[in-house]
């Protein structure tokens, strides 16, 4: 048996384009981004849901929210959805970081490179997949929606299609997009990219 997921990127947020936000707190939706998770929350009504997790982020759980109040379910918040760990780059303006050398190598090498004080992809593909194999085995027959940020769900498609992380810009997740998996205890396999991306 296996479970279909649907990989949710947040909507747009206030710092969307200008920062580099990562794990920084008091970063909600933008008022663009508020009625793009309102008009997924409508697409995905006919969707039969089993269940909703999300990463902690405020950005995170307004799309999520406003997916799962036609369904009549709570979201459950879960860690290992959580955006990359930037470390010393969360928050910056992303004006100030680009052409820097150390931003230039993790653009160009996401499988070895690492942001100052932050978390390396692999171990982000790790606790994805760790999470996403779990919640398939719980949902078997399923299906369920997991609302994230775009690098995490990049990270967790190229480990489902066995692509290096130097590939990470090869394809695009777009703010408020689907990405449709199907996972079983034989592994996973990548039904469909960026539906429906708001930009």
């Amino acid at each position: 048996m296996t479970a279909t997921l649907l990989l949710i990127r947040h909507a747009m947020h206030t710092d969307y384009g200008e920062r580099f936000t990562g794990r920084a707190d008091g970063v909600p939706l933008s008022a663009a981004g508020e009625e793009q998770a309102r008009a997924l929350g409508a697409r995905l009504t006919s969707e039969p849901i089993a269940a909703i997790y999300s990463s902690p982020r405020e950005r995170t759980l307004r799309t999520a929210d406003a997916i799962a109040r036609p369904h009549g379910f709570s979201v459950r918040t879960v860690g290992a959805l959580d955006e990359v760990d930037l470390g010393d780059w969360t928050g910056k303006r992303i004006a100030d970081l680009e052409g820097t050398p150390d931003f230039v190598r993790w653009n160009e090498r996401r499988d070895t490179a690492t942001p100052p004080g932050g978390e390396a992809m692999p171990a982000v593909a790790d606790r994805a997949e760790a999470f996403v194999s779990e919640a398939a085995a719980g949902h078997e027959g399923e299906t369920i929606l997991l609302v994230s940020h775009a690098d995490v769900i990049r990270a967790l498609v190229c480990r489902v299609l066995g692509l290096p992380f130097a590939n990470f810009w090869r394809f695009e997740i777009g703010p408020a997009s689907v990405s449709r998996m199907s996972f079983g205890a034989w592994g996973g396999k990548l039904l469909s990219l960026n539906e429906g991306a708001a930009a």
